[in-house]
Parts: C-alpha cells; structure tokens; sequence
C-alpha cells in the first residue's frame, strides 16, 4: 500500500508541470478577452476628434480619472487636471463650468461614467477617450517617469 501511494505521489508531481504547460498554452492560444462595451451617454472620441479639441486649447478642460500608477504606467496627454475617478463627484467644486470637458482612462470605460456625471451636473462634455485606444490609432502619449525612490544613504548625510 506504501508503494503504491507514493506511486501515485510521484506521479502527481511529474504530471504538474505538464499540466500547467498545456493549461499556459491554451490560455494562449486562446482569443484576448473583448472590450467591454461602452455603454454611456458620453460620446466616446477618435483620435482625429480629440486631437481637433487640442488643436485648441483656450476652452478646453481634459480631466483624467486613472490612478497615479497608471499615468506613469501607460502615459497620459501633455496636459490634465488628475481627479481619479472615486473622488470626481467630491471635487465637483474645482472644476470649472466655462470650459469643454474631455475626460481620459484607459479604454474610455471610467471616463464615460465621468463624463455622464459631469453632464448630469451641467457640466460641457465633449466626450470621453481611452488614452491606450488614442495611442492604437496613432496618438502619442506623453509618459511620465517616476522619482527615483530614495535612497537611505543619502538620506542620513543630510
């Protein structure tokens, strides 16, 4: 009985790999999960569309509702208020009403929830745009390096 279980043991610890191997090659020979789709008020822009927006800048406001970690991450445009998406309807305040507004995530999908908040709040939107579909048809992105992180050395000499 001893023989045969650890029989069956080592059986199981060979087999392991080969089943992860094949469980890896079917996940990647399987299609990329689809887009989500958009389902919000707010147009969702082109990269010509946005780009005609920047082209002038003196009534436009770009609100970017992404993390910090994904603005350095993925990269952003030249120039937006950050107001992550969690803390837009506390920040109603500071946004100002005399301006369009175009609001950025990654694939347009927070920024269309943002954009039919500001909307219904009588705010001017444009419409919203994924900066990693920006970038797919063409558009640069601005990327942002991070600080390097400190070093504790330094850090006791001063």
């Amino acid at each position: 009985m001893r023989k045969l279980l650890t029989s069956v043991a080592i059986a199981m610890v060979l087999a392991s790999p080969l089943a992860w191997a094949a469980d890896a090659a079917a996940q990647a020979a399987a299609p990329p999960p689809a887009a989500a789709e958009y389902k919000y008020k707010t147009p969702q822009l082109k990269r010509a569309e946005l780009d005609a927006l920047l082209a002038k800048p003196e009534g436009l406001l770009v609100i970017d509702v992404r993390r910090p970690d994904e603005l350095t991450n993925i990269g952003g445009l030249p120039v937006y208020l950050s107001i992550q998406a969690k803390d837009l309807e506390n920040s109603l305040a500071y946004i100002p009403k005399d301006r369009v507004i175009v609001t950025v995530s990654n694939h347009a999908g927070r920024a269309g929830a943002a954009g039919d908040l500001l909307t219904s709040r009588g705010f001017k939107v444009a419409g919203a745009v994924g900066v990693q579909n920006y970038e797919n048809e063409g558009g640069k992105l601005t990327k942002i390096a991070p600080p390097p992180a400190p070093n504790p050395a330094e850090a006791e000499k001063r």
